[in-house]
């Protein structure tokens, strides 16, 4: 046992089935809020809110992470010391003493030092995704499937609190008149910027040297409301990434590939999203129903095993790099208040470790909305969206 406030380090016989201070925090429930409630509270900042909310920041997010760290205290043993699990609990840890042992902020240059704080602890973590998913991954025969994915989607859900922008028109993290269709349009930009031969390594045989396809996007183009920027553009990115791969590879000799198309429809409480594409669909003897993607779960996603996917997901948990699920991490020099292009190098390759359609799903549904795939195997694929625009859900934190 290792008492908190003494240096620790990792050991297969993991230190923290016992810990009344994690007992204190872990037994008081979050503070969830709403969009709303973060708009309005954002609208009239002055030093007093301002040090409110980073005093709210200070005492919830202790109570927050002791949830999940008591989440990876009731997993078997055998998954514990599983490669990347025991990093992911000890850096939760870390944060959880630092958070709980940090003084009251009193005024705005504590406020900034607090910031600086946060940024750095967000640094540290940019490896918790890859040690998660890899540690998981191996761990997925020794877990029943709905209790790994509800594992993961408590423990991810965590990073979908994290964000930051600094985009006009805004109030904190939230874009109070975010136009979906620039978004569409930017990731597609910015998309079709990668080379043709980005995923080579996933497949074989010939590919068409066409252009990437074109998106064509129709119903309600005007369509804007309050929400988180940088939950959409990656749903809407890793959603496209997936259109553009598909559609290559199931039409290998063509000189123009089949578009995308995107429908928005907003209606008086969500906005909607269909991306239909000519890619082939979603047959595969690997999963059985396209809901089985969002799994963690070898048992409805066998790919979670593959080799090149356990490989690329131990090298990008070893290395700096990290991952934060944003575009900005693929994208390079772009960022989101951004409508320039930026030159072709710009746009970085990404392993294909499966992490996409699961985060995008994360995030689809944190505020109350959905996320499915519907699959026209031979043809293409349809995926619906709903976010919910009168932003009254509160946030989706399974406890």
């Amino acid at each position: 046992m290792r008492w908190p406030g003494r240096r620790r380090v990792i050991s297969t016989a993991v230190h923290f089935y016992q810990n009344r201070v994690l007992e204190e925090y872990a037994s008081k429930p979050a503070t969830r809020l709403t969009l709303r409630q973060l708009v309005f509270f954002g609208k009239s900042m002055n030093e007093e809110r301002l040090i409110k909310s980073a005093n709210y920041v200070r005492t919830e997010l202790p109570i927050r992470i002791a949830h999940r760290l008591r989440d990876m205290q009731a997993l078997p043993y055998v998954v514990v010391t599983q490669e990347g699990v025991a990093k992911v609990y000890e850096l939760y840890w870390t944060a959880f003493d630092k958070f709980r042992r940090y003084p009251e902020i009193t005024n705005l240059e504590e406020n900034d030092a607090f910031c600086g704080f946060v940024r750095s602890l967000l640094n540290d973590h940019k490896s918790v995704i890859p040690n998660l998913s890899l540690g998981l991954s191996l761990s997925s025969p020794y877990l029943l499937p709905d209790r790994l994915d509800t594992f993961m989607r408590r423990m991810l859900s965590i990073k979908a609190q994290g964000l930051s922008s600094e985009a006009q028109e805004s109030v904190g993290i939230i874009s109070t008149g975010l136009k979906v269709q620039d978004s569409i349009e930017k990731c597609a930009r910015y998309l079709r910027k990668r080379p043709i031969n980005v995923d080579e390594d996933a497949h074989t045989g010939p590919l068409s040297d066409a252009d990437w396809s074109d998106v064509v996007v129709d119903g309600h183009q005007d369509t804007r409301f309050a929400y988180i920027r940088e939950h959409l553009e990656y749903i809407i990115f890793e959603l496209l990434k997936n259109s553009f791969r598909a559609t290559r590879l199931k039409h290998p000799t063509a000189r123009v590939l089949p578009p995308i198309r995107i429908t928005v429809v907003a209606s008086d409480n969500d906005v909607y999203l269909r991306i239909s594409d000519q890619g082939g669909g979603l047959n595969s003897s690997e999963i059985r129903s396209p809901a089985d993607l969002f799994s963690f779960s070898h048992v409805r996603n066998a790919t979670r095993l593959a080799e090149p996917r356990l490989g690329a997901l131990r090298t990008l948990s070893s290395s700096q790099r990290g991952m934060t699920a944003t575009v900005s991490e693929q994208i390079g020099t772009w960022r989101p208040e951004t409508d320039g292009d930026v030159p072709p190098d710009s746009v970085n390759p990404h392993p294909r470790i499966g992490i996409g359609l699961p985060m995008s799903n994360i995030y689809a549904t944190y505020f109350g909305g959905s996320l499915e795939l519907v699959s026209l195997d031979g043809y293409g694929t349809d995926v619906y969206v709903r976010l919910p625009k009168l932003g009254k859900n509160l946030e989706g934190i399974e406890l």
